[in-house]
């Protein structure tokens, strides 16, 4: 039996691009080569001037492509990533009370937060073991319900829908599916995501598709006498995005890369691309795991598998930290299981940058460690 220090992988098993990390993700060489070219004239220059806001239409604009969004809806984004927006919903999105759907650490977050604001009632939350999901009940007192697209922590997707016979707004966290998953802007009012995930980008900016009803309630708020922080403030960060900008100084590279990967979604064939690619690369994982002896999907219900994050628990006896400090020693990186899930399992993002061939090549990677431990 072999030492895993001294384990090496045969070449020909290796993935080419090892990269599996649920976020930061991979990047393709593509939009590192377009921020290269663009460095001298784009780096280190004003967010407030015409080159760096023009880059932010062209993202704003690259979305509205991406979702196929109807009339009306608009592009937001400022600073902090999703859990500052967490914070935002709760001063100019969230009026009295909210529905929180959770089924993992990430969703429950926002839930947490609602409860926190002392100017909010407390929050329905409506919980699901981790493995599976909830669903949402309408309820004439609910004004926002907060749905997740993608748990990333445990690896489970649910289809976006308005709960039937709601009238409260329809929030989603989509950080890990935003770009990978399909989805029917008909069916949500707000649909927030960073970009360090599907979009192979930095973390640190958050963006919101929002409908007509969003904006309203989000102008409606802001004209009231709720007190809300400049950097919290949604209609604050309505009126930048409309000018093309954000509120207080962005990382430029960050948008770049943004604006790189939505325009090669949109170049190959839009979210039925990029999301194709995901759907492609979970096929290949999950039928390795049902076939595996000594592996299986962590979560049962194949309807909720996610096609952006994928769990696979590994039997008693094949240690799933082991095999990951293998992959590690061999370039294959950051396929380790959300910490406080405490299973024993691996976690590999299929983001629409990660190669469908190169999750095929991992599987074949993960047989030859466990039969040569």
């Amino acid at each position: 039996m072999s030492s895993p220090d001294t384990l090496r992988i045969p070449t020909e098993l290796l993935p080419r691009d090892g990269r599996f990390g649920s976020g930061p993700s991979k990047i393709r060489d593509a939009q590192i080569a377009a921020l290269v070219a663009d460095a001298p004239t784009y780096l280190g220059t004003s967010h407030r001037q015409a080159t760096v806001r023009n880059k932010v239409g062209e993202v704003r604009d690259g979305l509205r492509a991406l979702f196929g969004l109807p009339d009306g809806y608009e592009v937001l984004l400022g600073n902090g990533g999703a859990t500052c927006f967490w914070d935002a919903a709760t001063f100019h999105l969230i009026e009295r009370k909210s529905q929180h759907l959770t089924f993992g650490e990430f969703s429950a977050k926002f839930a947490s937060a609602a409860k926190d604001a002392p100017h909010l009632e407390d929050p329905e939350v409506i919980s699901a073991d981790a493995g599976s999901h909830p669903y949402a009940l309408a309820h004439e007192d609910i004004d926002l319900y907060a749905l997740t697209h993608n748990e990333t922590s445990t690896g489970v997707m649910m289809p976006i829908e308005r709960p039937a016979g709601a009238s409260g707004l329809v929030a989603v966290d989509a950080t890990s599916a935003a770009g990978g998953l399909m989805v029917d802007p008909t069916q949500f009012d707000v649909y927030y995501f960073a970009p360090q995930k599907s979009f192979a980008s930095d973390g640190g900016l958050w963006l919101a598709v929002c409908s007509p009803a969003a904006v309203e309630r989000i102008e409606s708020l802001a004209a009231s006498s709720r007190w809300t922080p400049a950097f919290f403030d949604l209609k604050v960060a309505l009126d930048n995005s409309r000018l093309n900008q954000t509120y207080n100084t962005p990382g430029l590279a960050t948008i770049h890369l943004l604006a790189s990967q939505i325009a090669w979604m949109n170049d190959n064939g839009g979210l039925a691309f990029s999301a194709g690619r995901s759907t492609r690369s979970a096929e290949i994982l999950y039928a390795w795991a049902e076939a595996s002896e000594f592996a299986t999907p962590f979560v049962t219900n194949p309807a909720h598998r996610s096609h952006v994050v994928g769990t696979i628990d590994f039997a008693e006896g094949v240690d799933a930290s082991v095999i990951a400090k293998v992959l590690r020693a061999n370039g294959v990186v950051d396929t380790d299981p959300y910490r406080k899930l405490g299973r024993n399992q691996l976690r590999i993002a299929m983001f629409p940058s990660v190669d469908s061939e190169d999750v095929a090549a991992l599987c074949a990677s993960i047989n030859w460690i466990v039969g040569n431990l």
